[in-house]
């Protein structure tokens, strides 16, 4: 279902995808990068139409979840080679749950997006695809390799390091190619509302990866969600997040 999704060719042989339809809190982003001898999908939507037919190429597919909540992993199982970090692959071992009703969210959840003008209506996805229910669950696909700090995803003319970014959740990745300066940062940063209440959220560490990226020499930011930025921004949205921390 070609149409269901919205795809943006990048510099650097990288594809955005995304899913109009779907409300800019579940709204991630999917990344294709296209390497010499591998490609690489960092994250996997929804779920909610297939996603690998979109990834048409003859070369090794390799999936990376940056983390594993739901909006991340919806399509993961689509995929043969599935990778994550260790903290989180227990959770790719069983169907995750999945509601598309505002109501089922928390205040937590909601209310950082609604101070920032985002309005919400009953539902989380409309139209939605024929015949999809409002409340389904992703597929279990366990992991098939772990990611840890310091690992690298090789696609043969680049390499991309694994960053561990925790805060957002416990095994949150970014994966960081410091010869061009592009980072795919998951939801450890992105330009829109961060969420650091949920399940497995911890604001010390939080702090510590906003810091630690902070630092970085980037070019460009990949987000989870949201439309990509560069170095002067990732600063302004670090700044501005430690500062309601009172970290600034």
């Amino acid at each position: 279902m070609k149409s269901w999704f919205r795809c943006e060719r990048l510099e650097n042989h990288i594809r955005r995808l995304t899913e109009p339809a779907v409300h800019t809190l579940l709204r991630c982003n999917v990344w294709h990068v296209e390497g010499r001898d591998r490609d690489v999908v960092i994250d996997a939507s929804l779920g909610l139409v297939p996603l690998a037919p979109l990834l048409d190429t003859e070369r090794r597919l390799t999936a990376v979840a940056t983390h594993t909540h739901a909006d991340h992993v919806g399509s993961l199982h689509e995929f043969a080679e599935r990778l994550c970090h260790p903290a989180e692959a227990p959770l790719l071992e069983r169907p995750i749950p999945v509601s598309l009703r505002t109501s089922d969210y928390p205040p937590e959840v909601l209310d950082p997006y609604r101070a920032a003008g985002h309005r919400f209506g009953d539902v989380l996805v409309e139209p939605l695809p024929d015949g999809h229910a409002l409340v389904y669950a992703c597929p279990a696909a366990p992991a098939t390799g772990l990611l840890r700090e310091s690992d690298v995803v090789d696609l043969g003319d680049r390499a991309f390091e694994v960053l561990h970014l925790p805060g957002h959740s416990p095994g949150s990745i970014g994966l960081w190619e410091a010869a061009t300066g592009t980072l795919f940062s998951g939801d450890a940063i992105y330009d829109g509302p961060l969420l650091d209440q949920l399940e497995g959220s911890n604001i010390e560490h939080y702090i510590d990866t906003l810091q630690r990226l902070r630092g970085l020499p980037v070019a460009v930011v990949h987000g989870g969600h949201e439309p990509s930025f560069g170095r002067d921004r990732l600063v302004e949205l670090c700044d501005a997040q430690l500062a309601r921390w009172g970290e600034a």
